[in-house]
């Protein structure tokens, strides 16, 4: 069990590297904070669709990290 769940942890972090890299770069710098920078709040499908991915692959990574700590 513990071995799948490594297995599981370890493809889900590089597929998390992967996803969180492949993101544009949205180069919002400190105007990211007030807000002033999203006047053209354009997302294509492909980012939505990398955005879901990436946070579908995080909740992976963290049940498993979790549930590896409690067997542990």
């Amino acid at each position: 069990m513990i071995i799948v769940l490594l297995i599981i942890q370890v493809l889900s972090g590089l597929l998390l590297i992967t996803g969180v890299l492949l993101h544009q770069p949205s180069g919002e710098g400190l105007g990211g904070m007030t807000g002033q920078s999203r006047v053209f709040n354009h997302r294509s499908g492909l980012e939505k669709g990398l955005n879901q991915f990436t946070a579908t692959v995080a909740g992976v990574f963290m049940i498993s990290s979790i549930l590896l700590a409690v067997i542990q």
